[in-house]
């Protein structure tokens, strides 16, 4: 058995990485102390690096991180790694990524989100990383409850749903950070245990 440290004082994150991950030989706890990491990179892995690599200095052990966010065409990748910090409040968040959007026809508000994670060793070093993607548009409106951020807003046209729209059994083997920890806790897997 391993135990892996979140980079995280984010409940949803733990909750949605807890529900993707099936291994019973890997369990996951949050990171605990005076974790408070600024997350100056340039780009989601970066960011990743800076959150994994601090949660490894305070509990001396293995640390998964990620970072996210959701990048928008129409809007030159915006909001981008400022995803979590584009407004006060998630209601504002979304209110005002819709704001920018209105004048702007459906068929072009493609966007993606992208999820960067990375593992390090108990110094700190980095073991392995894994990056995952979801593509969709961004709707004219948020529908749905579940999920959290921007998922009432992310629409699947495969799905004829937003994420926040669809059962969680869906959205966790499709989301980007499913498609990021699937990989990732296959090669812990393979290679730590």
């Amino acid at each position: 058995m391993i135990k892996i440290i979140l980079a995280t004082s984010n409940p949803h994150k733990t909750e949605e990485i807890d529900a993707i991950n099936k291994n019973p030989k890997i369990v996951f706890d949050i990171v605990q102390g005076d974790f408070n990491p600024v997350e100056d990179g340039k780009n989601f892995m970066e960011n990743a690096i800076i959150k994994a690599q601090e949660a490894s200095r305070i509990m001396k052990t293995y640390c998964l991180a990620d970072d996210s966010g959701l990048c928008v065409d129409a809007l030159e990748g915006r909001p981008g790694i400022h995803s979590a910090r584009y407004a006060d409040t998630q209601k504002q968040k979304i209110s005002k990524l819709l704001n920018e959007l209105k004048e702007v026809p459906f068929e072009k508000r493609t966007a993606h989100f992208t999820c960067a994670m990375v593992l390090t060793d108990g110094n700190g070093k980095i073991i392995h990383e894994e990056e995952g993607k979801v593509f969709g548009f961004i709707d004219c409106e948020a529908k749905g409850t579940n999920g959290f951020g921007y998922d009432p807003i992310f629409y699947l046209p495969e799905y004829n749903q937003t994420i926040a729209e669809l059962p969680e059994k869906i959205k966790n083997t499709i989301s980007h950070r499913a498609n990021a920890l699937i990989p990732m806790l296959k090669w812990i897997n393979e290679n730590l245990l």
